[in-house]
């Protein structure tokens, strides 16, 4: 992966640095492109065959061009005063040149011999400073034969592969004996290989291609003093962190343990085992059928398969053990894949088990197939084209409208706001974010949308559980806690706005310890005040849908039989066609957009539109009511998995790249980690399904244990942090 770097990013990487380019035109454009990534105002207005200086007062940055066409006596002069001598070395050195010697020469066998020689001379001195200096040889680029003057016929790549060859040689050949070693620039040839064709003399690259050479160039030297994230390139792989370490032994500790009362069950089970009874002949029943799992069994066997499945986690985005790849947007790599998705999704359609707006089975298949779009959005690198990306943001708001919609049903109708049941959410939502944090060294906030469902999870809570808790028993002996129930949604409505216009205060309340600890990232909580702003509406809307829905169901306003259209005939047509008229004003306006920064202004507002239009067009016709894909509520009910495993076992470089697997096989490399993503991400859902029952118990002084010793965990989690934070400073 390579990271494109900003100017202020080049400045503060090479700041009070002097960088030296040595050799022919090709080398001169390379400078060029290199000293653009620092100024891009510089123009090449420099001297065709001489040195061209460079500086950048305000980083205290050189970067020269000397002009040595020839690998010779005076090239060797030069590189020796930087060796031997006592002139300042350069902090980096890019050398390289060969075709003015085939074009001298008229590519004569001599020439080449005599190349061998003075490279064999230079070469320890290269290796001399590059102990101290970083030293790169370029290779010579190809060049496109037919397109050559015939002053530079000569210049064929039969020849520029002999020189090419005969330097790589003598240069890994003199590194055997030094401790330094000469970085071989072979990225460029690679690159011309590719696009030479579009050259405008056959000989010098387009300026794409040297732009692509110099940012690399860039990301060699640079990736270990900046550690840019989606720099996958040249980077050591950070140390272990403390907590890494005591996680890495816990897991190591629950693979023993399960593996030790295996063996001991086993053994106990074979003892027990039927036998066969000499005398009699006769086959004596066994005292005990299976093997009892015990709890801690149980508890032993989830963290096993935990661990193990962390420790892939771990080796596809923190190890360098597998490649990465840049994302690279095009129309078919996004829309494709959606289309061959949608059918699918077509042909498993079955029956529903109930015929409710929103039942089940519907919104398990509304989670699955948006889950699977916004899948396909991140790998095609599809964020790129704003059309698309002002969709993405609406399904995104949909998890948002079924959190609100789905919390206060349950709250309303069945009155429970018992711990356990907030307790069981909570971990439900945070437990594979807490383990992420913990192995992948990552902050809460990072994973930003489970932070999000659970902060508007406990707003939801906090506004119907306090006095007067008004559920729907309650208002059914009297139509005014109704009134009161939309007062207390308009307290939060108000709250909402004023919070969504007074960044300030947001920003005091999520700064203070232990919030900051969690909604923090990069020093701030600017991330979170976006993230949180950007949706702010619509989980209000969901909730104010669910008391509509749940008030027109109650008072049976609505029919919701098998096959029956949810209205009159009448009126069913007629908010059909409002639906589907709104379902589409509302894409061409955002297939309209221009400015990301506009339209997320509005987005809070209107996105409700588009999440109640399809209700509706889903729910209204009977028919469509009554089916459901089994295909897409299969990926519902994963859908949290799905979206948090994305970040480090499907795609790469928290997000910013693709994990490559199969390199050199994309379609093939695809599939295989699809297919293990998706099955990690059912076995992690199903791991937290068995630990949740474990670890929140339904008894309530038994809960009350399991709190207490959740906040020790976090109490000594907080603790080693601020030994690593220390430790780091």
């Amino acid at each position: 992966m390579m990271h494109k770097y900003k100017n202020s990013e080049a400045k503060n990487c090479l700041i009070d640095k002097h960088v030296v380019f040595i050799g022919d035109s090709r080398i001169r454009q390379l400078f060029y492109s290199f000293i653009k990534l620092i100024n891009p105002q510089v123009k090449e207005e420099g001297v065709k065959h001489g040195n061209i200086p460079f500086e950048d007062k305000s980083a205290s940055i050189k970067v020269d061009f000397l002009w040595y066409p020839e690998v010779n006596g005076s090239m060797r002069q030069r590189i020796k005063s930087w060796a031997e001598g006592s002139v300042a070395k350069p902090h980096i050195i890019v050398v390289g040149a060969a075709t003015w010697s085939i074009k001298i020469h008229n590519g004569s066998n001599e020439a080449l011999a005599q190349y061998k020689i003075n490279i064999t001379s230079i070469a320890p001195l290269l290796e001399k400073l590059a102990i101290s200096s970083d030293v790169y040889w370029v290779l010579q680029d190809p060049v496109y034969e037919d397109m050559l003057s015939e002053s530079r016929k000569m210049i064929t790549n039969e020849k520029i592969d002999a020189y090419n060859e005969a330097a790589v040689r003598i240069l890994n050949s003199s590194s055997r004996n030094s401790k330094a070693k000469v970085k071989v620039f072979s990225v460029s040839k690679l690159i011309a290989q590719e696009t030479i064709m579009k050259s405008a003399d056959g000989l010098h690259l387009p300026e794409s291609s040297r732009d692509t050479n110099a940012m690399i160039l860039m990301n060699v030297y640079c990736n270990k003093i900046m550690k840019p994230i989606d720099g996958s390139c040249c980077q050591p792989q950070p140390p272990l962190t403390l907590i890494q370490k005591i996680a890495f032994c816990f897991f190591t500790l629950s693979i023993f343990g399960y593996l030790i009362i295996s063996l001991i069950h086993r053994n106990n089970y074979r003892k027990n085992k039927s036998c066969t009874d000499l005398e009699s002949g006769e086959e004596k029943k066994p005292a005990i059928s299976t093997p009892n799992v015990s709890t801690l069994e149980m508890l032993l066997h989830c963290f096993c398969k935990l661990g193990l499945i962390m420790t892939y986690f771990y080796l596809c985005d923190r190890a360098n053990l597998f490649m990465k790849e840049n994302k690279f947007y095009t129309h078919s790599s996004f829309f494709i894949p959606i289309v061959y998705i949608l059918v699918l999704g077509v042909f498993y359609t079955e029956n529903t088990k109930e015929t409710k707006v929103l039942n089940r089975e519907q919104t398990d298949e509304w989670k699955g197939w948006m889950q699977l779009v916004i899948l396909v959005y991140h790998i095609s690198g599809a964020s790129t084209f704003l059309p698309v990306y002002m969709h993405i943001r609406v399904l995104v708001a949909a998890y948002l409208f079924q959190t609100g919609y789905g919390h206060f049903s349950y709250f309303w109708i069945k009155g429970d706001f018992g711990v356990y049941r907030v307790c069981q959410v909570l971990f439900r939502l945070n437990f594979l974010v807490v383990v992420l944090c913990i192995v992948m060294d990552r902050p809460y906030q990072f994973y930003y949308f489970v932070p999000l469902v659970t902060v508007w999870f406990m707003i939801i809570y906090a506004t119907l559980a306090v006095w007067p808790q008004i559920v729907q028993k309650k208002a059914n002996g009297s139509c005014l806690w109704h009134f009161g129930l939309l007062l207390k949604l308009i307290c939060l409505l108000t709250c909402i706005y004023f919070l969504s216009y007074s960044q300030d205060v947001f920003e005091k309340i999520f700064s203070f310890w232990p919030l900051s600890k969690c909604f923090e990232l990069n020093g701030n909580v600017y991330e979170w005040w976006f993230r949180w702003k950007l949706d702010r509406y619509v989980v209000f809307h969901g909730m104010l849908f669910a008391f509509i829905y749940l008030a027109l169901q109650k008072h049976q306003m609505i029919s919701e039989g098998k096959g029956d259209p949810l209205f009159s005939n009448r009126v069913s047509n007629v908010l059909l066609f409002i639906s589907i008229v709104s379902f589409l004003t509302y894409s061409i306006w955002a297939s309209s957009c221009k400015n990301k920064t506009e339209c997320n202004e509005l987005h809070p507002s209107v996105s409700v539109v588009q999440i109640l239009a399809f209700i509706l067009i889903r729910n209204i016709p009977g028919y469509v009511r009554s089916v459901y894909s089994s295909f897409f509520a299969w990926f519902g009910k994963i859908s949290l998995e799905l979206f948090i495993c994305q970040y480090h076992i499907w795609l790469a470089a928290d997000t910013k790249g693709i994990l490559v697997l199969i390199p050199g096989y994309p379609m093939f490399n695809v599939l295989v980690s699809t297919f293990i993503f998706v099955c990690v991400a059912h076995e992690i859902s199903q791991i937290t399904n068995d630990l949740a029952q474990i670890v929140v118990p339904k008894d309530n002084s038994t809960l009350l244990k399991r709190l207490l010793c959740i906040a020790g965990f976090f109490s000594g989690l907080h603790f080693f942090s601020a030994m690593q934070d220390q430790s780091r400073h």
